[in-house]
């Protein structure tokens, strides 16, 4: 053999010789072995390794590392072991020349070789230090496989200095020590990092990641994050104990590859369309050509139409994240051939048991083998799942920046297509779907690989019978895809009934005070219960199925291994069932079935994935707005500051033009106003000019910046102050001037914490004319050239309107040298423009000044006389009145209910006017607070919540499903047992004669495990069910017994997400997770005790190991759970934010604030990172301490095992090694599932907090003490009536002494938060009284019970709800009444020809809000209600605010005809409406100022006459 030549010349020493290396109880390599192989291994690593690794560091420059102690200690050990290594080669010359034995060549190649690899390590160390790599991961492998090899080298040195001293050469083992030395303390110096680079972002960082300062050995065992454990342990985790996000993982970092990356796919589809457009031109010119080239041509556009490619936003992604991603796919393949490492050290341990003679070194070398395996396994396996997790994280990132910067772009026809609800759930739902799939998809390829090579192994093992055993695994697989395939259409149909539940309880929410004024409360639950029952019907199918999955789940290994043992051994009786083929079988089998069981789960989430990408491409692919459209630099010299030539514009351009023929300049500098008819397309103008319209021909021009004022003010959940500085530099005296004159300063004396205080979502508590002031207050602070108004006076009242005129945009107001566009009804405005252009069915009538005009008898004289009959009485809408209102735009949408203005501007107006002494310096900003966050609650779960969701289950259910599970790991681990018996059953004549009886037991003990697993599946189901219906139903009760205050405070988002997220996972992750950690703790127990079965001596370190574990879990769970409420509770403001700028798009577009807003968004969604990230690095910290303990627990077993072989039987050794060789996963499994059970426990919690809240008075008296028929005459007495929002404000009403007599119409007026709606709330109870009593004919209303008070009087409230249901529903939700009754009750009301005229008629469906019917008709429906329930006393509040003339006119007539002989309380806005009233109380601060009929008022000269001056009715 060469290498015998090579390494001898006279052939004396042989490469291998197993009498030397295996069969001899002192083991040791051949010498040419030793300086051959063991010297050139890491060598060889070290050269295959360089030209990558200095490939990927050219390519990645992290900074530049000034030269340290560190680095040149690194490169001076480098140069001596290079030193040594040429000493050596040196030596072998000299020997040649100077000695009589020639040395061999071996002594010559091996230290050159060596030599030059040292000289390759010295370089790449100041190659990395150039390139800013702090520790090396290549390197530090490099010196370790050295000193491995080197090490044995040295034993095999010095025994041989023992054994044969006159062998020694004395050179050679001087520089080898030396060498030996040397090669430790390079292994020590790699294991240390470096410094950090210069003009590193870490170095400015005040908080930064230490990952990449980390070393080596710390980032593979994620060392590196303990610091943190440690502050988690110590207390709560907070915002500030956060590190940053690393540079890769930012959204400035990852967002632009992925939308780049997209771009580029998008444009070469673009190419490749307009390739095969212009491709015919290039036919032959001939003329007779000519004509057909065109056809061709013609005939091509016709067929691109229909067969145009999609860009792929797949390949996009792949592009982006693919090349980091293939390190996982390496990083998998490693694992994957790792696992099987496990069973055939198994099989060698077995046969090492049987074999006595085998030495027993032998067997310590396999432990260390098997400790040594599992460790580099489960290092290389959590590498892989961080990569995953990590590639997923930033999945998530860029697909919410992509789809956040595509909606600030996407232009309005597009935006139609899709509610903001689904562009959020794009956000939220699609991107989690992306993130959960990317740390599955390997297994596409993985997991054939695995069950290839298991099977492999199996065949080697028990040959054909294999076989037998892969049937029965398959035919289960289409089984689990059955029911996951069912398991999916019961999923789609729960999620139908929860997302019908969730609609209607968003609905009860948001008209929640509708439901208590009527006391509609009980008909509301019942609909809901229904909708929850159909929804557990399903949950409960969807359960059974879950066991049954659970029970092949669990069977199929138990079934697999019967069937292909019983084959085995009844196919020949020859076949012996020995330990190695049982229990390496047994574990191979294990590892079969985690692919198998997860293909199909791979695989539905591959296709959930695929949904979510499909909706992802087509919202991407939106058609955006024209960028072009609206010209700002081609009118830079002209005097005109906009112009429109030609222009017809349309919303989208599949529809016909909205505007046509629009031809207008207009010069710099003047006020244009822009009058017409509802839908003339005054506000269309508006968008044509912004930009937000599809321009189909004509140029516009628009010269300088921009500032619009919406139609419906946008304003943020921030503080007002924010919501008018708007971004831009702040300018303290600007700033106070510009809220003067947009009339704010009064407001801002009457929010809690002035300018500071904060507005809620879409601006709850402010009123809408305080919302309009803000907006328009915005638009003048950041001081643009042109101002685009649109509409904004028509939600003030006349006085306000005028201050706001004059002082801002009129002639002499602060914007009077800007060009402005103002969209108006006012007409008392007109005569002091400009220009005017008149409007109708999208063109320009007319167009010239309010004088000439007049002159021409057209369209603008009608317009004056359609609105100057009803001017004087707009103008007595008084807005500062309307600050009592939460929105009297009508607008139905207000969030959580329209009451949060209607209570809390009262309350505060009182509180602030008695103390107007206080100056503004001294508001507190946490009075401006109004809405309870919902808190990340801190430390452990209460043993009492899990008593409490026990105790919903039922006690008896319970201990009988933890018996039947108890019961089954008892089978389980008797049949494993019994197992091993028969594999040490004694072999006569080469069969064993009992094997029918142990095979029939066997099975038997697996039969009664399955039964015992499917009792316990469906109990645990069923358990679950009532538990959820039972919480469910409880919240839903205290819920709505909550008095309107707790409404007030808690965001409806909170309590949706109660409805929805909590009671999700109560139905279906938590039973679950019950079974899982169950089953988990079972698993743990049975395979310690069958260790210490086995072994006795492991119960030595099990206690030791076993606290270790403990405080490990302890010790993580304290920083993961805090972790994963810090990122819950960070996750909600990316999605808020995100509507906010939905709706807002076309300000944000107009003001040209869209980068900011794209910062905001990254921010927030980097804010949410930087909580997830240690949250997954945490995971994988814990899993490999874990999997450590699990490992030690292997070796230990292995190791007694190996100690104690004399009286071990192979049986119950193989036994104990395969539980031990599971244990490992169950361990972390086990972990997992105790945090998750800790996290998801939470939930029954937080549905019981509800439960502790305060609540109203009951709703029934017990005994019912109103007289029958009760109130008979309809008189109201108050005595000495006081009434307060809170504990802790003042009086909102106080001492109020009235009586009105049965019958009576009385009006209520006064000013803004003088007590009106309070009032009312009073007589409802909505409120309780402080002080004094309310009689209604002569009963005490507070000794009633609250539905008997609500029931017996009626009111029509400002803001009409309609709740989304059939119409005769939202008229009569208890089905109290006749079709006659309601038909009578619509036609008093005016609607009756509206309803007949629908196809449904009363069936006809409302939709949500009733958005499918004009405000006017929704405030008829609240009059029918009303004439429905015909009750003596009958309340208005302000019912008529939201309707035209026409509509005010027909309910007021109703009124005075139909409820003749009722009391009726009136507040009003418009004063003609109460002019012919009885009488007339006039409130002020809570106190009665006057109270008389009208006409003596008037002639008193007091505050009423004042308010009938200013409405011009006297």
């Amino acid at each position: 053999m060469g290498l015998d030549k090579f390494c001898s010349v006279d052939n004396s020493d042989p490469f291998w010789d197993w009498n030397r290396t295996w069969n001899t109880p002192s083991p040791d390599f051949t010498q040419c072995f030793q300086n051959t192989v063991l010297v050139w291994i890491p060598c060889f690593y070290l050269w295959l390794c360089a030209p990558i690794y200095l490939i990927y560091l050219h390519s990645h420059n992290r900074g530049y590392i000034c030269m340290s102690l560190l680095n040149k200690a690194k490169t001076a050990v480098g140069l001596l072991l290079w030193m040594i290594c040429w000493s050596d080669v040196f030596y072998s010359f000299w020997e040649r020349n100077h000695s009589s034995n020639v040395p061999a060549p071996v002594l010559l190649v091996s230290p050159t070789l060596l030599g030059l690899t040292m000289l390759l390590a010295t370089l790449i160390i100041q190659y990395e230090r150039m390139k800013g790599v702090q520790s090396s991961g290549v390197m530090l492998i490099y010196w370790l496989l050295a000193l491995l090899c080197a090490t044995v080298i040295f034993r095999s040195k010095i025994l041989q200095a023992l054994d044969q001293p006159s062998t020694v050469c004395v050179w050679r083992y001087t520089t080898f020590y030396m060498y030996y030395a040397l090669l430790l303390v390079a292994l020590i110096l790699s294991c240390l990092t470096d410094q950090l680079p210069l003009f590193s972002q870490a170095a400015k960082d005040s908080n930064p990641c230490p990952e990449r300062g980390a070393s080596f050995l710390s980032q593979i065992t994620f060392w590196w994050i303990t610091r943190m454990m440690v502050t988690g342990y110590k207390h709560p985790l907070e915002e500030k104990d956060l590190w940053s996000l690393n540079q890769d993982d930012c959204s400035h970092k990852v967002v632009p590859q992925l939308v780049h990356c997209w771009n580029t796919e998008c444009q070469k589809v673009k190419r490749t369309e307009e390739k095969t457009l212009y491709s015919p031109r290039q036919v032959p010119q001939s003329e007779s050509k000519e004509g057909r080239a065109l056809e061709e041509s013609e005939i091509l556009l016709v067929k691109t139409q229909t067969k145009t490619r999609e860009p792929s936003l797949l390949w996009a992604l792949c592009l982006t994240f693919g090349p980091y991603f293939l390190i996982s796919c390496l990083y998998k393949f490693i694992q994957d051939i790792l696992m099987f490492v496990g069973p055939e050290i198994l099989r060698l341990l077995i046969s090492f048991v049987n074999n006595s003679s085998a030495p027993s070194w032998q067997g310590f070398f396999y432990t260390a083998l098997l400790f040594v395996c599992t460790c580099v396994q489960s290092l290389i396996l959590h590498k892989y799942f961080h990569v995953c997790f990590i590639t997923g994280m930033r999945l998530r990132t860029a697909i919410i920046g992509a789809v956040y910067r595509k909606a600030l772009v996407i232009s309005s026809a597009a935006r139609r297509t899709s509610t903001v609800g689904e562009i959020v759930n794009l956000m939220s739902v699609d991107a989690q779907h992306f993130m959960d799939l990317i740390t599955y998809i390997n297994m596409i390829w993985s997991a054939p690989l695995q069950v290839a090579l298991a099977l492999y192994f199996l065949w080697k093992n028990l040959g054909p019978s294999v076989l037998a055993g892969v049937a029965v695994m398959v035919l289960l697989v289409p089984v689990n895809g059955v029911i996951a395939m069912k398991t999916k259409t019961y999923q789609v149909a729960q999620m139908k009934s929860k997302d019908n539940r969730i609609k209607l309880m968003n609905e009860m929410l948001n008209g929640i005070k509708v439901l208590k004024l009527y006391a509609w409360e009980l008909a509301f639950k019942d609909k809901v219960g229904e909708i929850r029952e159909s929804e557990l019907q399903v949950l409960k199918k969807a359960a059974y199925l879950r066991a049954i999955s659970t029970f092949t789940w669990v069977c199929a290994p138990f079934l697999v291994a019967l069937s292909t043992f019983a084959v085995y051994v009844l196919v020949d009786e020859h076949n012996v069932l020995d330990a190695e083929k049982a229990f390496v079988s047994l574990a191979l089998f294990n590892i079969l079935r985690f692919p198998l069981n997860m293909l199909p789960m791979v695989i539905s989430s591959m296709v959930q994935a695929s949904v979510s990408l499909k909706r992802l491409r087509v919202f991407l692919s939106h058609e955006e707005l024209q960028k072009d459209s609206v010209e700002h630099k081609a009118i830079e010299g002209s005097p005109n500051s906009i112009f429109i030539v030609d222009g017809v514009f349309s919303w989208s351009r599949a529809e016909s033009s909205t505007l046509k023929r629009i031809n207008v300049s207009i010069p710099e500098g003047s006020l244009v106003a822009v009058v017409g008819h509802v839908g003339s397309g005054k506000s269309s103008l508006l968008s044509a000019l912004l930009g937000e319209m599809d321009k189909l021909e004509g140029t516009v021009a628009v010269k300088g910046s921009v500032a619009y004022v919406p139609q419906q003010a946008w304003i943020q959940n921030s503080t007002l102050k924010d919501n008018i500085i708007f971004g831009h530099e702040r300018k303290e005296a600007w700033y106070q001037h510009v809220v003067e004159a947009c009339a704010l300063q009064p407001d801002l004396e009457i929010l809690p914490a002035g300018d500071m205080t904060e507005i809620g979502e879409k601006g709850v508590n402010l009123s809408g004319g305080q919302k309009q002031r803000v907006s328009l207050a915005r638009a003048v602070y950041c001081d643009r050239a042109v101002y685009l108004l649109d509409d904004p006076l028509s939600a003030v009242d006349a006085h306000v309107g005028k201050h706001i005129f004059e002082q801002v945009i009129g002639p002499r107001g602060l914007l009077k040298d800007k060009t402005r566009v103002l969209v108006t009804h006012g007409l008392s405005y007109l005569p002091q423009t400009d220009l005017i252009l008149v409007m109708a069915d999208g063109e320009i009538t007319e167009m010239g000044s309010y004088q000439q005009l007049m002159a021409t008898e057209g369209a603008f004289s009608d317009f004056l006389r359609t609105y100057a009959s009803g001017e004087n009485i707009q103008n007595s809408e008084s807005v500062p009145e309307s600050g009592t209102k939460g929105m009297e735009n009508g607008c139905a949408t207000a969030l959580v209910d329209s009451s949060l203005g209607v209570k809390s501007l009262p309350k505060l107006s009182e509180m602030d006017k008695e103390d107007k002494k206080l100056s503004k310096e001294v508001k507190k900003p946490e009075l401006g607070k109004l809405t309870e966050a919902d808190k990340a609650n801190t430390g452990k779960v209460k043993l009492s919540v899990f008593c409490s969701y026990l105790k919903a289950i039922g006690v008896l259910l319970s201990c009988f499903s933890l018996l039947l599970f108890f019961l089954n790991h008892v089978f389980s681990l008797f049949a494993n047992y019994w197992l091993s018996m028969w594999t040490d059953d004694p072999v006569v004549n080469g069969t064993q004669p009992t094997r029918t009886m142990r095979l029939g037991v066997y099975a038997g003990l697996g039969l009664s495990q399955g039964v015992a697993v499917l009792g316990f599946s469906l109990s645990m189901s069923i358990g679950g069910i009532l538990a959820s219906r039972y919480l469910h139903q409880s919240m839903l009760y205290d819920v709505l017994r909550s008095p309107m205050s707790f409404f007030e405070r808690t965001p409806s988002g909170n309590l949706v997400n109660r409805f929805s997220k909590e009671i999700n996972t109560i139905d279906t992750v938590i039973p679950e997770i019950f079974k899982m950690f169950l089953g988990s703790l079972f698993n743990v127990l049975g395979a310690c005790v069958v260790i210490l079965i086995a072994t006795p001596l492991v119960a030595v370190v099990i206690p030791f190991l076993g606290l270790l574990y403990f405080f490990v879990q302890r010790f993580y769970v304290a920083s993961s759970r805090q972790l994963k409420r810090l990122e819950s509770v960070s996750r909600s403001p990316i999605y808020t934010h995100f509507s906010e700028t939905l709706l807002g798009t076309s300000v944000i577009r107009a003001f040209g604030e869209e980068e900011r807003f794209i910062c905001e968004s990254d921010q927030r969604v980097d804010h949410n990172q930087k909580a997830y990230y240690p949250g997954i690095v945490a995971n994988r910290w814990l899993a490999i301490r874990l999997e450590f303990v699990g490992n030690c627990i292997v070796s230990f077993a292995a190791l007694f095992a190996v100690i104690t072989r004399e009286n071990l039987s192979p049986g119950i050794m193989g036994l104990a090694i395969s539980y031990a060789l599971q244990l490992t996963a169950t361990l972390t499994w086990l972990v997992r599932m105790s945090s998750d059970m800790e996290t998801n426990i939470v939930a029954v919690e937080r549905v019981k907090q509800y439960c502790d809240t305060e609540k109203e008075a009951e709703w029934k008296g017990e005994p019912s003490s109103t007289p029958p028929g009760w109130p008979t005459a309809g008189c109201i007495e108050l005595r000495g009536f006081s009434l307060r929002y809170r504990q802790d404000l003042d009086l909102a009403i106080r001492n109020i002494s009235i009586n009105i007599n049965g019958g009576e119409k009385v009006g209520i007026v006064g000013r803004t938060g003088a007590g009106k709606s309070s009032l009312t709330l009073g007589l409802f109870r909505i409120i309780e009284s402080a002080e004094g009593h309310i009689f209604i004919d002569g009963v005490d209303i507070a000794k009633l019970g609250l539905h008997e008070l609500r029931s017996r009087i009626t009111i029509i409230p400002q803001d009409p709800v309609v709740f989304s249901g059939s119409l005769r529903m939202n008229l009569d939700p208890f089905d109290s009444y006749s079709d006659e009754d309601i038909w009578r009750a619509l036609e008093f009301s005016h609607l009756r020809s509206f309803v007949s005229s629908l196809p449904n008629k009363l069936n006809h469906e409302c939709s949500e809000g009733g958005e499918n019917l004009s405000v006017g008709q929704r405030q008829l429906l609240c009059l029918a209600r009303a004439l429905l329930r015909k009750t003596k006393i009958l309340v208005l509040d302000e019912a008529t605010a939201a309707v035209d003339m026409e509509t005010d006119n027909l309910i007021q007539s109703t009124i005075r005809s139909q409820f003749e002989d009722c009391t009726v309380l009136t507040i009003a806005h418009r004063l003609n409406t109460i002019m012919d009233y009885t009488r007339v109380l006039v409130l002020d601060k809570g106190e009665m100022a006057e109270f008389d009929s009208p006409s003596n008022l008037i002639t008193q000269k007091g505050a009423f006459y004042k308010m009938a001056k200013d409405a011009g009715l006297v």
